[in-house]
């Protein structure tokens, strides 16, 4: 038996019963790991040591009765968490020799859950693209194919996941973090909402790892298969036990339905601003297809959906507002600049990446606002709905493109260039107002590459969008291995 590709429900499964050790999947999976991560390079700071150390505590815990909810399951962790004495470099080489002395919130809590880490997983610089690369440990490739990217910022989370290095993973997603790799390498993920998870230690190393949760950005879950998700999510779930003094419990609410002919879903594959390429077009008409054959409630139109366009523009101004908040003071001056010379009219979505990147508070303020506008507009979709089906970007994984300038890049969409950083509204459709997305696969291209779509579910009703996934994955099969 493969134990490498099992579920971790499984593997709790399995060695709850005595069928195999925690010593021997790690002892596997290291193996794994030695023999294939040189052509995808998923694991950039493995820490092998440790977890055989870690496996052989798991099991003399079990031998002792305990059980705990992953007590003896090999995992992985995206680079950007502290784990301490490794390093945590966002992939920037000024920071190569920083090494934490404390573990990140939800590394402490995997440890706690009895997880084994077997190391970290690879990132873009500074965790900002849609592909992971960077100057201190190179690429990460696709392990359904080498020539092309495993996406980012948590690509080398979804490159291992898809190798077999480990039954889960955790990452963070602001720009689709979580969810474009998933779907580019054939894995689940989940966006929870926003502010469920605590991220502390979760910070580039030159912050202080303190319990301040970011604008937009979340940590979140990584699997093979729906149902690890929600186990994974439920180790990951609360607020950081320094800002109420002890560990504080969260209880989500349950699921709206159970079964798939009650949820009611609206299916979109259209976006205002950039075009959906045939492949995830299918995609998302696959899904569609197995909803309404499960006898859900399936519309293409929604009177009450927020406006495309103007989240688009929300989200991108307070996504680079973020982002540049920490630029050097010549390059924000030059910014200024460029942004001054805009046509009041330019609507584009490049002139909103400018305009917030130098927004002034006042006009922070304003869009916040309106962010607020849109999350009441979304209480009153999901009045009438249940989930949203969408892409998570308009095509599956591309080639590898490492032009150092973002802004000179471009995303060809059977055959039409658009703008390299236009591919992420669809991703800032769940994450403007914060709600939860779970990205789930939805079948192949023609060549073969992962195709998956996202379920946007309400605000801490991460468990719909979480069920509708699972239910999903019988009707159209979820992971399959790479080829």
């Amino acid at each position: 038996m493969d134990w490498n590709f099992r579920s971790a429900g499984e593997l709790a499964a399995a060695l709850r019963a005595g069928d195999v050790t925690s010593a021997e999947l790690t002892d596997r999976a290291i193996a794994l790991v030695e023999r294939d991560d040189v052509a995808v390079n998923a694991i950039c700071v493995p820490d092998f040591d440790r977890a055989r150390a870690a496996a052989r505590d798991a099991d003399r815990a079990r031998a002792r009765g305990e059980d705990r909810p992953l007590l003896g399951i090999p995992v992985t962790v995206k680079e950007s968490y502290d784990v301490a004495g490794l390093p945590t470099t966002w992939g920037m080489p000024s920071h190569r020799d920083y090494v934490p002395a404390e573990d990140a919130v939800q590394v402490s809590r995997l440890r706690a859950a009895g997880a084994v880490v077997l190391g970290k997983t690879n990132v873009p610089l500074g965790l900002q693209d849609v592909q992971t690369f960077n100057e201190i440990y190179g690429t990460t490739n696709n392990p359904w194919d080498h020539g092309r990217t495993a996406g980012g910022s948590s690509g080398g989370s979804a490159a291992a996941l898809a190798s077999g290095f480990g039954a889960l993973s955790i990452g963070s997603d602001i720009g689709g973090s979580l969810r474009t790799p998933a779907h580019f390498c054939g894995v689940y993920a989940h966006k929870p909402t926003l502010g469920l998870a605590a991220t502390r230690g979760m910070v580039p190393p030159s912050v202080p790892a303190l319990p301040v949760d970011g604008d937009l950005a979340v940590v979140g879950p990584m699997a093979r298969t729906a149902g690890d998700l929600t186990l994974l999510l439920d180790v990951m779930a609360g607020p950081d036990p320094l800002t109420f003094g002890v560990a504080h419990e969260v209880t989500l609410p349950p699921a709206r339905h159970e079964r798939l002919r009650d949820f009611r879903v609206l299916v979109l594959d259209e976006h205002p601003l950039i075009a959906t390429g045939a492949a995830v077009r299918a995609g998302v008409d696959r899904v569609a297809g197995a909803l309404v054959a499960g006898g859900a409630r399936v519309e293409r139109a929604g009177l009450l959906l927020p406006d495309l366009a103007e989240a688009a523009l929300v989200y991108t101004q307070l996504l680079f507002s973020g982002s540049a908040a920490r630029l050097p003071v010549e390059a924000y001056v030059q910014l200024r600049a460029r942004a001054a010379g805009l046509s009041a009219n330019d609507r584009s979505l490049g002139a909103a990446r400018l305009r917030g990147a130098v927004f002034s508070h006042r006009e922070w303020v304003e869009a916040n606002s309106r962010r607020e506008l849109h999350r009441h507009g979304w209480r009153r979709f999901f009045a009438e709905f249940d989930v949203v089906v969408c892409p998570v970007t308009p095509t599956p994984a591309f080639a590898h493109d490492h032009d150092p300038d973002l802004m000179n890049r471009r995303i060809d969409i059977d055959g039409v260039a658009y703008p390299y950083l236009d591919q992420l509204v669809w991703a800032g459709l769940a994450t403007m107002p914060g709600l939860p997305a779970t990205a789930v696969p939805a079948g192949r291209s023609p060549e073969g590459l992962p195709v998956g779509v996202q379920l946007i579910g309400p605000m801490f009703e991460d468990r719909t969008p979480l069920r509708l996934a699972e239910l999903l994955e019988r009707e159209i099969g979820g992971f399959r291995a790479p080829e």
